[in-house]
Parts: C-alpha cells; structure tokens; sequence
C-alpha cells in the first residue's frame, strides 16, 4: 500500500515500506547522532572501535580497497573479478579506470577511448587503493554482486561500488565473458538474449559460491571479514535483468537493484517479478533513450507488480549511461552525455543531467537501499524518506 506523497519541488517521496523497530531512536535521531560523530572521529561503538556508518549520500568512514581474483563459472568459463573492499588508510595514490587489471591490449584500448570521450562523461580517476589492508572490524561486512550493463565491464559502474565499500560493503563484480567492452571492440560479443541472459545467471551464481567458500580463490583476509548470509546483487541495463533472474532463481540473496532496465519484461523472458520475493529498488533514467519510455514503463509495472516492498526512484534528465563510469566512451555509451532529444518530449532538445550528479544519485540510493535492506540501519531508511539535495530525483514506495 503506497503512502501518502509529498512534493518538494521537483522531488516527490513516498514514505517506506516498515516502521521504526519498538524501543529505537527515530531515524532524523539516529542520523543526526550519526552524523555528529561522523564530523567529530569519535565511534558509535565504544566498546568495538568500529567507525559508525553514517549519512549513505557521503562517502563512509572507510578507505575503499580493490583487489581482481580469477573464478571458474559453469562450463569452464573464467571469469574476472573485481572485489571492492573496506580497508585501512593508505598513502598510495587511488586507481584510475585503466588499473583495473587489463592486459597491455585492453589497458591501451580502453585508453584511446577515453582519450578520444568527452571529458566531462565519463568518469577516469576513482577512489579505490589497490591491494591495500582490509579494515579490521568487530563484526563482518555484508556481500554484494554486480551485473554490468552489455557490452560493459566489471568495473564500469566502479562508482557505486566504491561509495558501498566505503560505508562497509564488500562489492563482487564480474566480467560477463564473451559479453564484455573488448568482446564488443575484438567484434565477438554475445548479444542481449534469454540464453545469454542464463549465462549471465550462472556467473553471478558461482561468484556467490566464492563468497560461501572456505577455499581459495578468495582471499583468507577478505574471506574472514564477510557475512554470507547478508547478500545482495545489483546490476545496470542487461545487468538488471540479471538481477531480477538472480533474486528469482537464488534463496541466498536478501535484496536486489535494478538499475536502468526491467527484469521482466516481453522483449527479454526468463524472469517473473511475481517470483521475486525478496525486497528492491528500481533505479529509473526518465530520459533513457535507450530503453525509451517502452521500457521505463516495464520498470514502473515491475515496482508497482513486486510482491516483495520494493522502491523506484526516476532521476530527471538522465540517460541510460548517466549511472556508469563509461558513459560516452563510445557511440553506444553515448545516452547520458551532453545534449540529445528528449525521448519523453520527441522533437525538444535538452542537455543531459551533470553525470558526476547522476552518478551520486545513483550511488546514494543504491547505498541507502542496501544499508536498510541488509543491516536495518536508520541512515539508509531516512536518505530514502528524504527530499534529495539536488531536487533531480522522485522517489516511490510500497509495502
């Protein structure tokens, strides 16, 4: 049941599914204390030392590790994988998009195209340290896994997954073999398919067998550090799609977003929201002229059809790639960056929302649904059931 909106001027909120737990401080007192600590250094939690995890629209007290392991998907398929990590302070110098562990034709590929995008689309120098200490922590750290958007990278929405890690997450994204950027630039990718889309299930799967496993190839300092029984999966476009079919197929997994594209839909079958039991966030660009407003409007009957509490926030003036670290790197990543026609106004001009904004939109709401979802922690609920800053989003929910 859908409560009451309020409009605050571009922004309108529907409060949240669930109320504050009998005997704990309101959510606007909990954030507020949080926050204070958060400006002051002190912890929350005087007897563990453990930084508290305050306002999700910030980045959080940890330092954001990365580390690439290697796993085995189902028939033989090896499969790269980037892990973002809480970690202890480091001097070393965070890692731009081409440190991620490319060979030498890769790295020098993904440079030519970010050298020949404009500048102000996608995103070059993050903020994760490669291979720096895990953070100690009294308590584990809850497990995430990543979908990329087709032809796309373990790393191209690296964004969201450092904002995570920040605030305590360990973030597990896979390359999609066969179905990558270099898949795409070598002319030898998978294209969007419902058997490709099971492919994608499987990989996502075995990533979540790594994180139950006592065994290499995950590592014993990270391996010790993680909650297998907090888990997540989210995911961007083709990666949303998986998602949906990952949360339908899989009991392990709590929670679920889907970032610019349904999970079920008449174009893509294999995922039936009405099977989807566990809660989600809908992440939805109104200008996706990718998708177009067929699709935006499958995301809208996908929230409005989830059995499950579910949220959808519509970002304005966004485009397909505005949540990605490569939006405009090259003709297909365009949608996002700079001006186009509107798809929701066909003939009206119009620029772009700012993608830094668009990416903070996305990587608070992904931050705070997760916070909530995972750990019940009042922060996330209250960014959630609060007018954003920038006035670019509305936010929807139901029970």
């Amino acid at each position: 049941m859908l409560r009451p909106a309020l409009a605050l001027g571009l922004v309108a909120l529907a409060f949240a599914c669930g109320s504050d737990p009998a005997g704990e401080e309101s959510s606007e007192a909990t954030a507020e204390s949080e926050s204070d600590d958060a400006e002051t250094g002190e912890s929350g939690d005087g007897e563990t030392g453990d930084p508290d995890l305050a306002d999700p629209s910030e980045a959080g007290p940890y330092t954001v590790g990365h580390t690439q392991i290697t796993i085995q998907g189902a028939d033989a398929r090896s499969l790269p994988v980037e892990i973002w990590y809480p970690a202890e302070a480091v001097t070393s110098a965070p890692s731009t998009l081409v440190d991620y562990g490319l060979d030498g034709a890769q790295s020098q590929a993904l440079q030519e195209l970010l050298d020949a995008a404009p500048a102000e689309c996608p995103r070059v120098q993050g903020e994760a340290h490669r291979d720096a200490p895990v953070a100690p922590s009294s308590d584990p750290f809850p497990a995430l896994v990543f979908s990329h958007c087709h032809v796309c990278t373990r790393f191209s929405s690296a964004f969201i997954a450092e904002r995570l890690a920040s605030h305590g997450f360990v973030v597990f994204g896979v390359d999609h073999v066969d179905n990558t950027l270099f898949d795409e630039l070598d002319g030898e990718a998978e294209g969007v398919s419902a058997d490709f889309l099971q492919v994608r299930g499987t990989d996502v799967r075995a990533v979540l067998d790594v994180i139950e496993s006592d065994a290499a190839p995950l590592p014993e300092a990270l391996r010790s550090h993680i909650d297998a029984q907090a888990l997540g999966v989210f995911g961007h476009s083709f990666g949303a799609a998986t998602t949906g079919l990952v949360l339908q197929d899989d009991p392990r997994v709590r929670a679920g977003v889907a970032i610019a594209a349904p999970v079920e839909s008449l174009l893509l079958p294999g995922v039936a929201v009405a099977d989807i039991a566990e809660p989600m966030l809908f992440l939805l660009a109104r200008e996706d002229n990718s998708i177009t407003e067929v699709g935006n409007n499958f995301i809208r009957d996908n929230f409005a059809a989830l059995p499950a509490p579910a949220w959808l926030v519509e970002v304005e003036d966004a485009g397909h790639w505005s949540f990605s670290d490569i939006c405009g790197m090259t003709d297909l990543f365009m949608p996002g960056c700079g001006e186009d026609e509107r798809q929701t106004l066909p003939g009206e001009s119009f620029t772009y929302l700012e993608n830094a904004t668009a990416r903070d939109l996305a990587a608070d709401y992904v931050t705070a649904f997760f916070a909530w979802e995972l750990e019940a922690r009042e922060t996330g609920l209250a960014l959630l059931e609060a007018s954003h800053p920038s006035g670019a989003a509305s936010v929807d929910a139901h029970d």
